[in-house]
């Protein structure tokens, strides 16, 4: 396997209660590319993202990420090595924003007795600065708006300066404003050469950041086309995954789709 390949999904297929939440996906992902996982709901984009961040096993198929093959290596320290973000992890109300970041050193939730330098504190403070949070580090979590809780996120899943980092919807939920904000971040971050590889799900085209690279659609739990974002985001692409005829237009690098 290529030392670039940092997630390779073959022929998964993850089976809930007889029903296939995905079936037979492909998938590979190398540590220069931005990936965004398009798609309605009940596609299995979550489903996927929860596989590459092992969180989930394939019922049928083999999952490798980081080089580390699913079932045979230990979950928890490949966890450390990536990143992950969604509204799902439940981080603790009463923590203080700056503590929410910092304890993703170690790999947990919630601060209880180690012990932190003075560079993991700086890590931290500059990570909420870089997502526009730094004035909330002495806040409480669970005093937070739902933007400013997905920035939150966002800077608690970089603090390991992870080899991989997934995004499970980040942008939802937000007003314009937020979202407008949180995409120019993404972008920079996209844009940046020494991030690391990332993946974000969405529902939307809107909420496809700059410098996004590559994209897979998803229906009814397979794939509807993968590839580079310019080829495979298309018109007729997105009017197969969500059942309805699509115009899509793109204007400075931003994506807007609407009924045709």
């Amino acid at each position: 396997m290529s030392d670039d390949l940092v997630i390779a999904v073959e022929q998964a297929t993850v089976t809930r209660n007889r029903t296939d939440l995905i079936r037979s996906v492909s998938w590979q992902v190398e540590l220069d590319e931005r990936w965004v996982i398009l798609g309605p709901n009940g596609a299995g984009k979550t489903t996927l993202l929860n596989l590459a961040g092992a969180r989930l096993y394939p019922s049928r198929g083999t999952v490798t990420v980081l080089g580390e093959k699913l079932g045979r290596t230990n979950i928890n320290e490949l966890k450390t090595r990536m990143g992950f973000s969604s509204a799902g992890l439940a981080l603790p109300p009463d923590e203080t924003v700056r503590d929410v970041v910092l304890t993703a050193s170690w790999a947990v939730v919630g601060r209880f007795r180690e012990h932190y330098d003075r560079v993991d504190v700086a890590r931290a403070e500059a990570l909420l600065g870089q997502f526009g949070v730094a004035g909330l580090a002495d806040r409480t979590y669970g005093t937070l708006s739902e933007g400013e809780r997905k920035r939150v996120q966002i800077a608690r899943s970089l603090m390991t300066d992870p080899e991989l980092l997934l995004l499970d919807e980040p942008t939802a939920g937000l007003d314009l404003g937020a979202r407008e904000d949180l995409v120019r971040r993404l972008a920079d971050l996209a844009a940046d050469p020494d991030s690391p590889a990332l993946v974000l799900v969405t529902h939307h085209v809107e909420e496809i950041p700059p410098g996004f690279t590559h994209a897979l659609i998803m229906r009814d739990g397979g794939v509807v086309a993968q590839g580079l974002l310019r080829e495979t985001v298309t018109a007729d692409n997105l009017s197969k995954a969500f059942g309805l005829p699509l115009r899509l237009s793109n204007i400075d690098g931003r994506y807007h789709a609407q009924a045709a």
